[in-house]
């Protein structure tokens, strides 16, 4: 059997690491993560978990997105599709939303293990939730409406006036989900959502109208933006490590998005 590859990412280094990069005591900082990107975790997630943790202090406060986009219509699920004679008894079967148990999907293990940390509070929405840890949690993640996924009645709007930063650890720029703020800035087609929710009266799957988003083009989209503005680049363990401002990714993204995506009717 092969050995494990490194680097060995202990808590201490990767604390010490975030440290050097420029991860602030005090702040807020939205974390995209990769686990593997890493290399060899002593304590996996949890270690990662608590690095930040350490790197920001008491006074910081942790944010990840807690995704649960299998949630959804399946008449829209592609990866990977399911029969058409089945999507009555699922829209009629899917568990509703819970915050305190339904699990993350498709955002890594990082995420996950935030969201069952002792004090973490997370926000309502059934597909697009976002998880905090710290003194900030419950100004980031209450008040996340069902007919805004990514917008100004989400997270990703609190987190822009908190001044937060955000964190791209060993994850890519699809994965950055403060663009998606901009599009419902800037002219987008509205689109059906529709999930499993708990209502006073039970269990209902609801359709709401909100904004069309699509992340297909943010690696175009954060090249050029880190070519123009501020960004930190280095490394924490064996993973590429990016650092900016959110207010600054949404502005940029606010100039970029309309001169690059058909102009489609907006609903």
């Amino acid at each position: 059997m092969n050995p494990q590859t490194g680097p060995l990412c202990t808590r201490d280094a990767l604390a010490a690491e975030l440290r050097a990069l420029g991860v602030r005591p005090g702040e807020t900082l939205l974390v995209h993560s990769s686990l593997s990107s890493l290399g060899w975790v002593c304590g996996g997630a949890a270690t990662v978990v608590t690095a930040l943790l350490d790197a920001l202090g008491d006074a910081g406060t942790l944010v990840v997105p807690t995704h649960s986009g299998d949630n959804s219509d399946p008449a829209e699920w592609g990866n990977p599709p399911v029969p058409e004679a089945w999507w009555a008894e699922i829209r009629a079967s899917m568990p509703p939303f819970d915050a305190r148990t339904t699990p993350t999907r498709g955002v890594g293990v990082v995420p996950e293990a935030v969201r069952t940390w002792p004090g973490a509070l997370r926000s309502g929405h059934p597909q697009t939730s976002f998880a905090a840890v710290g003194p900030r949690a419950a100004t980031i993640t209450d008040g996340h409406a069902p007919d805004c996924r990514l917008g100004e009645r989400s997270p990703l709007a609190r987190l822009e006036e908190a001044g937060a930063r955000i964190l791209l650890l060993g994850a890519g720029f699809e994965s950055c989900t403060a663009f998606h703020l901009a599009e419902y800035r800037v002219p987008t087609p509205q689109v059906d959502n529709s999930f499993a929710v708990t209502t006073p009266q039970g269990r209902r799957w609801i359709t709401v109208r909100d904004t069309s988003v699509s992340s297909d083009d943010f690696e175009e989209l954060g090249a050029a933006f880190e070519k123009e503005r501020p960004v930190v680049r280095g490394k924490v363990g064996g993973a590429e490590v990016r650092l900016f401002a959110l207010a600054d990714a949404v502005a940029y993204a606010e100039e970029w998005l309309p001169g690059k995506r058909p102009q489609a009717p907006v609903a």
